[in-house]
């Protein structure tokens, strides 16, 4: 008996990289093994495409990448594939520079796919988003910024993130979603309303036709709350946050402990 394709999605940070951002020879042999048995595997990350792109290579992919949770698409092996781009309008965005000037945050970023803005110059942050080699550049963004944007990133002292993700809940809650990166960035990552991994997972798996029940999804953090409870088997690391374990229909070992690799290999009899 021939047994059907399963659709892999692989969260990376916190996920299926350990701490230290690489795969484990175990996580990398497992995944190996549940391609040469016909399954599909894929990366559903918050990460651009630049920084997600050594994982890719790494594990040998030839699938869609969903990148910037959902609001860039595309398949790096295939360019018929389609690209699909949501954006945040420019005055949206630039009402939320003008309130998040009077918050007394310490930056803020817009990305374009692989162009990266700076409210004001960063040493710490341009370490972060230096992998991928980005064009960089640094000024105010309501003079530098001339399209609209895949993300916005508001860094601002912790006691202030609440009250700047209220305001955009309030204000901005039919234009934008927003996410709190975890500890220990206090950075709050603003999309278009309605974009989460589980739409660039959906696009995946139609491309494939596998079935919501045959698709495992891994996850650690908030945003992957909404792959999690899409996908038929939704499976939380151990040291994923609790707001995550409350929806999701499985849970493995953590990051550290190859919890990925463990899962698949218990599931498909790998």
């Amino acid at each position: 008996m021939e047994t059907k394709p399963f659709l892999i999605a692989l969260d990376l940070d916190g996920t299926l990289l350990k701490d230290d951002k690489t795969i484990s020879s175990y996580s990398k042999e497992i995944i190996e093994k549940a391609k040469a048995a016909g399954h599909i595997v894929c990366i559903a990350t918050g990460r651009p495409f630049r920084s997600s792109s050594i994982y890719y290579d790494e594990l040998q992919l030839t699938t869609p990448i969903v990148n910037f949770n959902g609001a860039y698409v595309h398949h790096p092996k295939n360019n018929e594939w389609g690209t699909y781009h949501t954006t945040l309008e420019l005055n949206v965005v630039k009402e939320i520079i003008e309130v998040a000037e009077k918050h007394s945050i310490h930056n803020m970023l817009a990305e374009i796919i692989d162009d990266v803005y700076f409210h004001y110059h960063d040493e710490k942050l341009l370490d972060v988003f230096s992998m991928g080699n980005p064009s960089i550049k640094i000024g105010d963004l309501r003079e530098n910024l001339g399209d609209d944007v895949t993300s916005i990133l508001i860094h601002a002292a912790e006691e202030d993130v609440e009250k700047i993700r209220t305001y955009l809940s309030d204000v901005h809650a039919e234009v934008v979603d927003h996410r709190r990166w975890a500890a220990p960035w206090h950075v709050i990552e603003i999309i278009k309303a309605g974009m989460n991994k589980a739409v660039g997972l959906q696009k995946i798996a139609s491309y494939y036709d596998i079935p919501v029940e045959r698709i495992i999804a891994f996850g650690d953090e908030d945003n992957d709350l909404e792959m999690l409870k899409y996908a038929g088997h939704g499976v939380a690391m151990g040291n994923a946050i609790d707001q995550l374990k409350a929806v999701a229909n499985k849970e493995t070992r953590s990051n550290e402990e190859d919890g990925v690799a463990l899962y698949l290999k218990d599931v498909l009899s790998l």
